[in-house]
């Protein structure tokens, strides 16, 4: 597959990239692909959530009502779940939501989802990326003359620029990420995907 390369007027120069085959022309596999999201939606997860069961409530342990004659069924402490300000049955522990999958398999799920940009005809490739100081104006002069301001754009760097991500930083539309980070959940959450030129072979090299 072959892709003109633009420059940052929006304009296509005489340049030509060839993608891989054997990453942007595979048979994707679904499956994969929702292994690779759930690892990392689990992984955001802090799984710090916890409530208090009954013997960690603080409060009497005086018997409230003596045992039978009173009509109402028995009760022996305030703490009991089913009173207000009691402790919780079986409540969140903090807990690890984390798991792992083996390399081949995320591997497989990024080239699934690069293919499925690849096939909606979702990746364009522009020149490097450079700036000389952060602006966001610049940035936003790019993502115009791109037509990229409405929806979400993924901006695929070959190694972390902090002038690039400082300008790009207060836009909503926009993210950069460097090549070694893409994500299955990245790819597939951007509407777009903008490769810079030097990002292309990184991410042949990771993925091969």
């Amino acid at each position: 597959m072959e892709l003109a390369v633009y420059n940052k007027s929006g304009k296509a120069t005489s340049k030509k990239v060839s993608l891989s085959k054997e990453i942007y022309a595979i048979e994707p596999n679904d499956h994969a692909i929702y292994m690779d999201v759930k690892l990392y939606l689990a992984n955001q997860r802090q799984g710090t959530h916890k409530a208090k069961e009954r013997a960690e409530i603080t409060g009497s342990t005086r018997k409230i009502k003596k045992q039978k004659g009173t009509g109402t069924a028995r009760a022996g402490s305030i703490k009991n779940p089913l009173f207000k300000g009691g402790g919780r049955v079986f409540g969140p522990r903090p807990r690890n939501y984390s798991f792992s999958l083996n390399k081949k398999l995320r591997k497989l799920a990024r080239k699934s989802a690069l293919t499925y940009k690849a096939n909606d005809k979702e990746i364009t490739i522009l020149e490097d990326l450079k700036f000389d100081q952060p602006k966001t104006k610049d940035f936003l002069s790019l993502m115009e003359n791109l037509k990229m301001t409405d929806g979400k754009t993924l901006f695929v760097i070959s190694d972390n620029d902090k002038n690039v991500y400082l300008s790009a930083r207060n836009i909503q539309a926009a993210r950069i990420m460097p090549a070694n980070q893409l994500t299955t959940y990245d790819i597939l959450k951007a509407q777009r995907l903008v490769i810079a030129e030097g990002a292309i072979e990184k991410i042949e090299n990771l993925f091969n």
